[in-house]
């Protein structure tokens, strides 16, 4: 059968967040694994616990070398965490730990969420018309190189974030403006970050220590050598990016606060009793319900690096193993109802880790496998523009909420219309007695 299964690749083009449905139509309701052919390559797509279980097993799949390079070189960086395994991604990983997935590294970032996502509902309030993408990336941006520890000005650190949020947005759309423009945003990217490698270096900046600026500028290698600045200006970004990439889940969750009021009210109603906008249980639980549901990329690839067999079907040694990220997400074996918009099923499962099928930024063990371990950042960031966009000050419009289902990255069209509440109304009533 596989002889006739034309490539996949180009097909990811065409069809996007649909194509894995089209892959699991090859064979019975329910599998764990099909057939698949990646650029000339024999492959198993696979998806739930079972799925995972494989694709994340170093002792069976690789990941250097398998990621198209127009994806590793624009969105990854080159040489970056991303293309490496065994050992040496162990080590690389474990800077990434401290940075990021240490509690007190995760909660020093809280009171910058908090402070940024007020300033911005302010600006909602009074009347401002950002949507709630290009707010997110905004206050993601300014809050997060705070935390990192990157000097400069709330302006310039916006269009910092600017160009970090362009590359995320064109960097799955190659032959087009916006991948040409993704390329130059990492050239720029890559400079602003080696200088300020280079300057903390030579003594000129002082970042306090733990923050991500310091811990990569000293970083060493298994060989005991400073990363060049450029490597090292690489993971810099890869500390703050993910963090900026969140706000694409930000305007999902305008259409899902549009589409659920009664859990607008809820989350408002936590959030003032608690005081704050970051974690709420109710805003935790609808922003991983977000993440399930809003897959940032359809499926990743790896290279088996001896033969795996699962479910009836074959990868040979050096063949491709496929994950279905968006599949397994929604797997119907895996979940109940996977189809429906629920966050409460994350207040009964609070630990997210510990659910096998729950892969919206990697999978398996944080520490030994490819999971991000920025994910409590996200998760922090996310919740609190979720409370932010809960209050009943602003209003979500119905218009501009359409998803383009073949475009990488995607999310709705408008980026999620955020204004204050009663504004629109207004000036409509305005227009109408002028008229």
């Amino acid at each position: 059968m596989l002889h006739r299964i034309a490539d996949d690749a180009p097909l990811l083009f065409v069809h996007g967040y649909d194509l894995g449905s089209r892959i699991w139509s090859r064979v019975r309701a329910g599998a764990r694994a099909a057939p698949m052919r990646l650029l000339g390559h024999r492959a198993m797509f696979v998806r739930g616990a079972e799925g995972v279980r494989v694709f994340y097993d170093e002792e069976r799949v690789a990941r250097h070398g398998v990621m198209p390079r127009f994806v590793q070189e624009t969105l990854f960086g080159h040489g970056s965490v991303h293309s490496l395994d065994g050992d040496e991604h162990r080590h690389r990983k474990s800077t990434f730990l401290r940075v990021a997935y240490d509690d007190a590294q995760a909660l020093r970032l809280h009171p910058l969420l908090e402070e940024e996502w007020r300033r911005t509902l302010d600006e909602w309030v009074e009347g401002g018309d950002r949507s709630a993408y290009e707010a997110a990336v905004g206050a993601f941006g300014r809050a997060g190189m705070r935390w990192a520890g990157l000097p400069g000005t709330t302006e310039a650190r916006e269009r910092f974030a600017a160009r970090l949020a362009q590359i995320v947005d064109g960097f799955g759309r190659p032959f087009t403006p916006g991948f040409a423009a993704a390329l130059f945003n990492r050239i720029w990217s890559d400079r602003r970050a080696s200088r300020l490698i280079h300057a903390v270096r030579t003594g000129a900046l002082r970042p306090p220590p733990g923050t991500a600026l310091c811990e990569w500028a000293w970083h060493r290698a298994p060989d005991g050598k400073l990363l060049s600045s450029r490597l090292a200006g690489v993971e810099l970004q890869n500390s703050i990016r993910p963090l900026v990439a969140v706000a694409r889940f930000v305007a999902f969750a305008a259409w899902r606060l549009h589409d659920e009021p009664e859990w607008r009210t809820r989350i408002h109603a936590e959030a003032s009793e608690r005081g704050q906008l970051v974690g709420g249980a109710s805003a935790v639980a609808f922003a991983q319900e977000i993440r399930r549901t809003a897959a940032f990329v359809p499926m990743l690839p790896g290279r088996a690096i001896t033969d795996i067999d699962l479910d009836g079907q074959h990868a040979p040694k050096g063949g491709r193993v496929v994950i279905d990220i968006l599949g397994t997400d929604l797997d119907e074996v895996s979940w109940d109802a996977p189809t429906q918009f629920r966050p409460e099923r994350f207040l009964a499962h609070p630990d997210y880790e510990a659910i096998d099928a729950f892969i919206p930024h990697g999978g398996a063990d944080v520490a030994t496998g490819h999971r991000c371990p920025g994910e409590k950042l996200a998760i922090a960031g996310l919740s609190a523009a979720i409370a932010a966009m809960s209050d009943p000050r602003v209003a979500i419009t119905g218009r501009g909420l359409d998803v383009d289902r073949r475009r990488l990255p995607t999310m709705p069209s408008s980026g999620g219309c955020v204004h204050a509440a009663g504004a629109r109304e207004a000036q409509s009533r305005k227009e109408r007695t002028r008229s």
